[in-house]
């Protein structure tokens, strides 16, 4: 008994060494841990948070996309865990074989290396969580900001968060040392002690032909930009191919660049010759050809982090451009009967705040939809949808359910109430011949259209109107005021068309209350039907009478019109729709908030609300990425330091001094360093383009699609320096630390 107290001891106090040795040989894997547990938690403490839950009725939103993003994390850092314990193991193989010389047991050895592994794992977890507390109010902080509420430092220290953290973090290092306690039971004292030789064995065999493989990789690259631009019939088959193909490109690749090096040595290039080039190609071509899986898993980890970071920030660009000018009164009601007086809304506006200024007035509609199905049949939201084989509309596939983006009439506004909308924007009025139309419609869709007046006829009492200009100015054109569009008529005009519905514009004294549009929903009998990322449900009104009828359509000189539904009842307009409709919401897609009653104030802190959880679930995923495998990159060459020491001891007996040899160095770092991202660079940034140029296409920002990417890379080039540069003094103190001796 004696004996086996005085072994466990002995144990246990290796087990302490080898822990500070670890730490210190693996330091950037150690402060990594760390960092990954203080972001997981940090998050993890945003999904718990009660102060969220009171505040926001979707705070689920955020729950749901931290929990996801959670499930990308813990089976990356699963990977990183898996990967780090399996590495340790291979470096430290020959100190295991010299245990087992030496009269231990594999239960024994197996025993230390777990019991090793789980007290790094802890301290690792326990020093996350008091970096997590920190960066928990930094996160904190920047979502109340990016909501526009006022945020005081208070701790939260939730028990849910942490026994989440606790599981996710403990459950991916059990699973690991599992993973490697099976090889503890299969290995032997030969296969220790040769284990690092095994590693280090290069066989180079046909490397004339997998050299083929890097050109064959940029050429695929460069198909798969081509069609990612070009190509317009994506289906599920296509992108799955497509995304196998690049997956396969990405891992391929290193074996071409491999290759093409060791050829290029064999035929001795004029390069190899100037400075210490030799050496690093031959390093380089060995490093990367044990480890080109590795590189590949690493790259597809930049890809997806710079990809997410882009994603971010076309969101968070959103936010700061569209969102903040999307409403511009603080108040809008929508009522589908056009003789509402307003005055519940007005009551319960009247009781919770102060009116400076208000107007309510109709929207009109004159039985025809010139301008709806020149849009349904030229924008490209709808492609073909609406169109016969020759080019021409389609009026049955515009009797559909599925037309949710405008109302089944062309929408119309008089030029008093249009001038009076303004004036509370402060905006200058518009003049207008009697003969004439304005049209007003969203900056996004006139930038692809540009001006198509000369391609409809809009008709007037008394004739055809001319058009007399346009406007884009923003003006809440998602079914309040329109839907993408409005007509601007004489007032003479208007009142010889059938009123469609009536809105309620309002401007408050102060800011509105928190509790303003949750009342407003309340006189409906039930909650807004808006939503963010979603449609509105239906809403039947009633038309306020007239003769319905389907406008003309001009296109090539012609024009097209709709037969009149035999079937039709008389509640059937010639569309085949009946008199009654929902509200519709325009083409915005993406991001669409479409309700009834609009109270800005309250709704612009929901919706922002809902693109943080994205934002915030893209930055996570991100930040952990990024982590993982510049961990892995630091690691890899920290751990070859003690190899290479003998190599740079021989290029100072060559007569390189220490600031040569400091440069070389340097050189090696780099070019292992910059493969991956620079391939990961190429490949995300083609796909952030085209994603940001779709983006906004369909919200209406204004930021060069490259420009989402620039930033996302310059963030990830201030991380990748830091690990850098931490590997390079590490790397430096290694090799050199023998010479200085």
């Amino acid at each position: 008994m004696g004996n086996s107290f005085a072994r466990g001891s002995l144990s246990g106090r290796l087990a302490l060494r080898n822990v500070q040795r670890s730490a210190r040989d693996y330091l950037v894997y150690f402060l990594t841990m760390m960092l990954v547990t203080a972001i997981m938690f940090a998050f993890h403490s945003l999904m718990f948070s009660r102060d969220i839950m009171q505040l926001f009725e979707g705070a689920g939103i955020l729950a749901v996309m931290i929990g996801l993003a959670t499930f990308f994390v813990v089976l990356i850092m699963a990977w990183l865990i898996n990967y780090m314990v399996r590495f340790i193991l291979e470096k430290r193989s020959r100190e295991f074989g010299i245990y087992l010389l030496i009269g231990m047991k594999k239960k024994e050895i197996s025993r230390l290396y777990m019991r090793e592994s789980l007290l790094l794992g802890v301290v690792a977890f326990l020093g996350g969580l008091a970096l997590g507390l920190l960066l928990q109010q930094i996160l904190l902080a920047a979502l109340y900001s990016m909501i526009q509420m006022e945020y005081q430092v208070r701790l939260e220290w939730s028990r849910a968060c942490l026994i989440t953290t606790a599981a996710c973090y403990g459950g991916c290092y059990l699973l690991a040392l599992l993973r490697c306690r099976r090889r503890f039971r299969k290995m032997n004292i030969h296969g220790l002690m040769n284990s690092q030789r095994q590693n280090e064995e290069i066989r180079e065999s046909h490397e004339e032909a997998k050299r083929l493989l890097l050109p064959l990789s940029g050429l695929f690259l460069l198909v798969f930009a081509l069609v990612l631009f070009f190509y317009k019939s994506w289906d599920s088959v296509t992108i799955i191919g497509f995304l196998i193909g690049l997956v396969l490109t990405i891992y391929l690749c290193y074996t071409g660049v491999a290759a093409w090096v060791v050829c290029y040595v064999r035929k001795k290039g004029k390069g190899i010759f100037r400075g210490q080039n030799l050496f690093l190609m031959r390093q380089f071509a060995a490093k990367i050809r044990t480890l080109r899986f590795t590189l590949g898993t690493l790259t597809s980890l930049f890809v997806l982090a710079l990809l997410g970071c882009s994603i971010a920030m076309m969101f968070n660009d959103y936010q700061n451009q569209i969102l903040i000018q999307k409403w511009p009164f603080d108040v809008m009601v929508f009522s589908e009967d056009p003789g509402d007086d307003f005055q519940a809304e007005l009551e319960v506006i009247n009781r919770e705040s102060q009116i400076r200024e208000l107007h309510a007035y109709p929207i009109y509609q004159n039985g025809t939809n010139t301008v709806n199905t020149w849009l349904y049949t030229h924008l490209r939201t709808f492609g073909d949808d609406y169109r016969n084989e020759d080019g021409s509309p389609n009026p049955e596939a515009m009797r559909g359910e599925e037309t949710w983006a405008y109302y089944h009439y062309d929408t119309y506004l008089a030029q008093s109430d249009y001038n009076r909308l303004r004036e509370m924007m402060g905006l200058s009025a518009v003049e207008m011949g009697e003969e004439e139309y304005l049209l007003h419609i969203k900056e996004r869709v006139w930038k692809e259209t540009g001006d198509f007046t000369g391609e409809i006829r809009v008709e007037g009492p008394e004739g055809v109107l001319a058009p007399g200009g346009i406007y884009t100015e923003p003006i809440s054109q998602d079914g309040h005021n329109g839907a993408d569009y409005l007509l601007i008529v004489p007032d003479k005009a208007a009142r010889k068309m059938t009123p469609l519905y009536k809105m309620l514009a309002v401007n408050l004294e102060e800011p509105a209350p928190v509790n303003l549009q949750r009342e407003l929903d309340k006189l409906g009998g039930e909650e807004s039907f808006g939503n963010a990322g979603g449609y509105p449900e239906a809403v039947d009104r009633q038309n306020g009478g007239g003769e319905p009828g389907f406008g003309d359509y001009q296109d090539a000189g012609g024009y097209a019109e709709a037969e009149k539904d035999p079937d039709a009842g008389e509640d059937m307009d010639p569309m085949g729709h009946r008199q009654s409709e929902a509200m519709a919401c325009g083409t915005d897609n993406i991001v669409v908030y479409v309700c009834k009653n609009i109270v800005r104030d309250n709704v612009i802190p929901e919706v922002k609300f809902t693109l943080s959880s994205i934002i915030f679930s893209f930055v996570y995923i991100g930040l952990v990425f990024v982590c993982v495998a510049l961990t892995v990159l630091s690691v890899q060459q920290l751990s070859d330091s003690a190899k290479y020491r003998f190599r740079y001891q021989v290029l100072h007996q060559l007569g390189l001094s220490r600031r040569e040899i400091s440069a070389v160095i340097l050189k090696q770092l780099a070019i292992f360093s910059l493969c991956p991202i620079l391939s990961a660079a190429l490949i995300s940034g083609t796909i952030a383009i085209y994603v940001g140029w779709k983006f906004n296409f369909h919200t209406g920002t204004h930021t060069a699609a490259a420009g989402y990417f620039g930033i996302s890379f310059l963030l990830f080039l201030v991380v990748y320096a830091v690990y850098f540069i931490v590997t390079y003094v590490g790397f430096q103190r290694n090799v050199l630390f023998e010479q200085h001796e």
